[in-house]
This record gives C-alpha cells, structure tokens and sequence, in this order.
C-alpha cells in the first residue's frame, strides 16, 4: 500500500495541520518508506515467538490493595482544609 499527497494532505486536514506543498512531499515519502519497511515486516516468519506486550518480563509491579490502619489518624485528619470528624470534606461534583 502507498499513499499520494492527496492522502496525505487529506491526513493532514483530519490532523488539523497546515503544511505546505514541500513538506506534504517530503512526509508523503516518509509515511511510504514507514508502509514499506511494515509490509517488509509481516513477511517476517514469527510462528516461534511468543506473544507479549513487554519486551522485558519485569513481573507485575502492582502490589496487593488492602486496609491498613493509620497509627496517627488525628495528625492526617488535621491537615486537610476542611474536615468533619475523621474524615475530608470535598466540593460535589455533579
């Protein structure tokens, strides 16, 4: 697949960008050789290789959510611009 400057004027509308007809040139050979070097890759034989949405197996960073009390819970309260008994009060948002 290859895109004209028709296409990539049309891109550039939809992106709101003003650019001018050397530089719809220049990215229409740019956007091509980016469509080239992708249809390049889906020649790639990938049957081995396993799935994965990180290039680094770093394990899950999350850690469990549970309660835990708060040894100073006045010292917290105390800072909050306005509080009704332990708790904050906040503006409502509708």
């Amino acid at each position: 697949m290859s895109i004209n400057i028709n296409d990539a004027k049309h891109v550039a509308d939809l992106a709101r960008l003003e650019l001018s007809d050397k530089e719809l040139t220049v990215y229409t050979e740019q956007l091509n050789q980016i469509l080239d070097y992708a249809k390049e890759l889906e020649n790639l034989n990938t049957d081995n290789i396993e799935p994965t949405y990180h290039s680094i197996d770093t394990g899950t960073v999350l850690r469990e959510d549970k309660v835990v009390d708060f040894a100073n819970k006045a010292g917290i309260i105390k800072n909050g611009p306005d509080v009704s008994g332990t708790s904050f009060v906040v503006p409502r948002i509708l």
